[in-house]
């Protein structure tokens, strides 16, 4: 029986994950880590997809993506072909990098944006691995933070547009949102 053919839709934002076969590691150091950067930023000039947030976590990985004029699964496709390419080569290994096909959910709204983005940066927190999401090198939280050293292929407006003021102050109320563990239900009435 054949897989179930993936629904894109290029107007939506898609929270994507894809883990290390068997849940094996795909950062063994900080080398790989800046090499998957540089792989989403080729494939980025490639696509031109956009990238709200992002975390890469030991074995898996964290997208909030949305590709307007190639499909999720082409963009996908390059990017972990490009990345298993890459970690085969660098570490004399053959085979499976990926645990199978990513998972996908598309994001509906502006709520389930800021909620998508808040899960993604708060996934080194909630594993234990820092106490603090700006402590986490590998996440583009501190981007939201500071203007900082932005990569080219991260834009933070999707998220940053739905609170009010300028863009200092809704960098402060999206980054309180997640440090603070405010529930994002509770201020619905004021994005």
């Amino acid at each position: 029986m054949g897989r179930k053919k993936r629904i894109w839709c290029p107007d939506y934002f898609y929270h994507v994950i894809s883990r290390g076969n068997r849940r094996d590691a795909l950062f063994l150091s900080d080398r790989d880590f800046r090499q998957f950067l540089n792989i989403l930023e080729l494939v980025s000039e490639q696509t031109s997809f956009k990238l709200a947030a992002y975390c890469l976590m030991t074995n898996h990985y964290h997208l909030l993506l949305k590709t307007s004029t190639v499909s999720l699964s082409s963009v996908m496709r390059r990017i972990n072909k490009r990345y298993a390419s890459y970690f085969n080569n660098h570490y004399h290994l053959t085979g499976h990098v990926f645990e199978g096909r990513f998972f996908s959910s598309q994001v509906a709204n502006s709520m389930d944006m800021v909620k998508a983005s808040r899960y993604i940066h708060l996934n080194p927190v909630r594993a234990e691995m820092v106490e603090n999401p700006e402590d986490y090198q590998w996440s583009s939280f501190r981007l939201y933070l500071t203007s900082k050293n932005s990569p080219p292929f991260l834009t933070l407006s999707p998220v940053l547009e739905l609170f009010s003021g300028n863009e200092s102050m809704k960098r402060k109320s999206y980054c309180e949102i997640v440090q603070n563990g405010i529930d994002i239900d509770d201020i619905a009435g004021k994005l």
